[in-house]
């Protein structure tokens, strides 16, 4: 077996960032500090194809450092052995190091220039080597969003709990609601997952839309074809459709929440009248350098395709992609790097100014998914009721929190949990939020400190699948946090 980490060419930035310092501060000047890493390898014979893997096939220790590439949409090219880019072409009669050429198309051919994603991979094998794919049995991640009528009820659950068994990432995922779906390619699902055992053995990728991976519990190491990605809580991740991976759980255990996005391929928000500045800045987010792993074994290759799962036996890793040049790949982002926007006047505004990602939809100004975050941020409005206000939408709101408590929620809305505001469902701060921000001085500004919730705000109904609307971990008395707001009103009384 052969693994290798490689470096940018030309004058990409590099950066290590497993373990962030506290400060945002701290954090970038270490990210733009620390230089690119050397190439580095291990050998082990290889194994026949589709033979039992070995058991020492895979040594995380070549990898404790994985190195990005920082911007947003940009034109990446990087390699893990010297050379293996062509120069000039994309696809020569004969790739450097016997490596096949390979593009990786996330848009249509004749997609707008600004609006085209695609990558040419120079890879050990083909991504068509394997043996042709059988459907998997099963009902826990899947696209299926009509099992059960919809309810206009609010709807909140508590976490998940741990898996008893050894269960992996993909074997973790636990489809909670959605909408649209991947043959019309709009919409999307909305997962949770709880995994205790890494994949070794095993790869996936998701034929039916990116994902978008939000981290609550524990840390993930993403071995991608594009290289890997460390990503804890409070950071996100975002792998393309088609995108080979495995997981891997350095804490033992994770957490977390998943947004399958089967529409427009996620992308910053334009800034209008806030300049040129703000929000999630482009050189936060990080794509990966290239790396490879070269080893032979019995593996399987597990995909989603139209709403199902599949597996391929397949005899080697496909995480083989020596060198890459493009700008369809995986990236992480750092949740605490957002520069927050709000009033210093009056009144608190609307829920678009937390707007990380967007996915846009054929109605200008009307997204299909906003992925928006509550961050911690000072809140400095006098004479205003400063928590979010009550609320009824067009849009469905999703939202989950990843630490500390949530400003308009004193309780019942824990790390882990979700809630799910549909279309014109009113929502809004509890009876005890309510009373509590009803009297604050506002002369005083206040810091919401220690939180971190988001929410997927999108243009569709969201559909919770049968598994949600059955699950244990619903809240059925959810209802009772509005009943204790009390009549306030006097006609004799301005």
């Amino acid at each position: 077996m052969h693994t290798a980490a490689g470096t940018a060419t030309g004058d990409d930035h590099a950066a290590r960032a497993p373990h962030l310092p506290t400060s945002p501060a701290r954090r970038a000047a270490a990210r733009s500090s620390r230089p690119d890493a050397n190439a580095r390898s291990l050998e082990n014979p290889t194994m026949n194809m589709l033979a039992p893997a070995a058991t020492n096939a895979f040594t995380p220790a070549s990898l404790d450092h994985p190195t990005y590439q920082s911007g947003s949409g940009n034109e990446f090219a990087t390699e893990a052995l010297p050379g293996a880019l062509p120069h000039g072409q994309n696809s020569p009669q004969k790739a450097p190091y016997g490596l096949y050429a390979e593009q990786l198309s996330g848009t249509a051919f004749t997609a707008p220039r600004a609006h085209n994603r695609r990558a040419w991979l120079y890879r050990i094998r083909p991504a068509a080597v394997h043996l042709p794919f059988e459907a998997i049995a099963q009902d826990h991640f899947h696209s299926d969003f009509h099992a059960v009528p919809p309810s206009p009820n609010q709807l909140r659950w508590d976490p998940l709990p741990a898996p008893a068994a050894g269960t992996d990432f993909i074997d973790g995922i636990v489809t909670f609601a959605g909408n649209g779906g991947p043959d019309a390619q709009t919409g999307c699902g909305i997962h949770l997952y709880a995994a205790n055992a890494s994949m070794t053995d095993r790869f996936f990728y998701n034929a039916d839309g990116e994902l978008l991976i939000v981290p609550q519990q524990g840390r993930l190491r993403l071995l991608t074809e594009l290289g890997v990605i460390d990503v804890e809580p409070l950071e996100i991740a975002v792998i393309p459709r088609g995108v080979r991976f495995r997981v891997e759980l350095p804490d033992g255990q994770a957490r977390g929440y998943l947004c399958e996005n089967f529409g427009a391929i996620f992308r910053l928000p334009d800034l209008g009248p806030i300049g040129s500045n703000g929000l999630a800045n482009p050189r936060d987010f990080l794509t990966p350098h290239a790396w490879y792993e070269d080893r032979e074994g019995d593996f399987e290759l597990v995909a989603k395709f139209q709403g199902h799962l599949w597996r391929a036996r397949i005899g080697h890793s496909p995480l083989d992609v020596v060198a890459w040049h493009g700008n369809y790949a995986p990236y992480k982002y750092d949740l605490r790097l957002f520069n927050t926007i709000g009033s210093i006047s009056y009144d608190h505004p609307d829920p678009s100014i937390f707007l990380v990602l967007q996915s846009v939809s054929d109605t200008p100004g009307v997204d299909t998914i906003d992925f928006v975050i509550f961050p911690p941020r000072w809140l400095a409005m006098e004479h205003s009721f400063r928590p979010p206000w009550f609320h009824r939408n067009i849009a469905s709101e999703f939202m989950g929190l990843i630490q500390g408590v949530y400003d308009a929620k004193a309780e019942g809305f824990v790390p882990g949990g979700a809630s799910l505001h549909n279309c014109m469902t009113g929502h809004g701060p509890d009876a005890e939020t309510f009373e509590k921000a009803s009297h604050a001085d506002t002369a005083k500004p206040h810091k919401v400190d220690a939180t971190m919730a988001f929410m997927l705000e999108t243009r569709a109904v969201i559909r919770p699948t049968r598994f949600a609307a059955e699950s244990a971990q619903l809240q059925a008395r959810y209802f009772e946090c509005w009943q204790g707001l009390k009549k306030h009103f006097d006609p004799a009384k301005r």
